[in-house]
């Protein structure tokens, strides 16, 4: 059975979490002290589960691999039978996949800084990265908001969500938890109500579940 290291409040687990669950893959939860313990930190998690000291962390019967992306790539090519999430047949919307998943790295050094800091007092420069957000959420809006044009619902094109999707809903989601005020979003806002109705979507502490309306 895959071990997670794991903790609630981070965006990065609940990605691997809402995605073991669109897949229907039982796991183990390790819950890790993010905050105030900082356990990922410690001599001994850095030696015995990541040198790097981050979360998350999978162990799928002793296949270590870190990092919410690559795991999710890991976890996508494993387990879909579909090919959908990660779309390895399909160049284009492979690539587009690929593109948006390094998009979430941006959004996570972002967005996600900036809930840090406000909620658990990580020292980042607030107002660089509530201004780095909002560049990306602007780009992300309006291709959104094109894609609603083609008749299309997703950061890549098709008519299926791929793990690009996953990676960059959590940041959006609670976005507002760091400042980042997301009323000049409204492509933003109905794709993430899209992302809520995924079967296998789940919840957590500022992530809610889909409240209805149009979409």
């Amino acid at each position: 059975m895959i071990k997670l290291y794991n903790y609630v409040l981070s965006a990065n687990c609940y990605k691997i979490r809402f995605f073991l669950s669109v897949l229907d893959v039982d796991y183990e939860s390790v819950l890790v002290d993010f905050y105030p313990g900082r356990e990922h930190k410690t001599e001994q998690f850095r030696r015995d589960v990541n040198p790097l000291g981050h979360i998350p962390v999978i162990n799928d019967d002793g296949f270590v691999m870190r990092d919410a992306h690559a795991i999710l790539v890991y976890l996508a090519t494993k387990y879909d039978s579909t090919g959908q999430w990660y779309p390895v047949s399909d160049p284009e919307r492979l690539g587009e996949t690929a593109q948006w998943l390094t998009f979430a790295d941006g959004t996570t050094n972002t967005a996600s800084a900036a809930r840090l800091h406000v909620n658990m007092g990580y020292d980042f420069d607030i107002d660089a990265v509530r201004a780095g957000a909002h560049e990306l959420f602007r780009v992300a809006d309006e291709h959104l908001w094109l894609r609603e044009r083609q008749g299309e619902s997703w950061l890549a094109s098709g008519d299926h969500p791929t793990i690009a999707d996953l990676a960059v809903f959590p940041d959006v989601a609670m976005a507002e938890e760091g400042g980042v005020d997301m009323l000049d979003y409204p492509a933003l806002a109905r794709w993430s109500d899209r992302v809520k109705q995924v079967p296998g979507f789940i919840v957590m502490p500022g992530i809610f579940p889909y409240g209805g309306g149009t979409q």
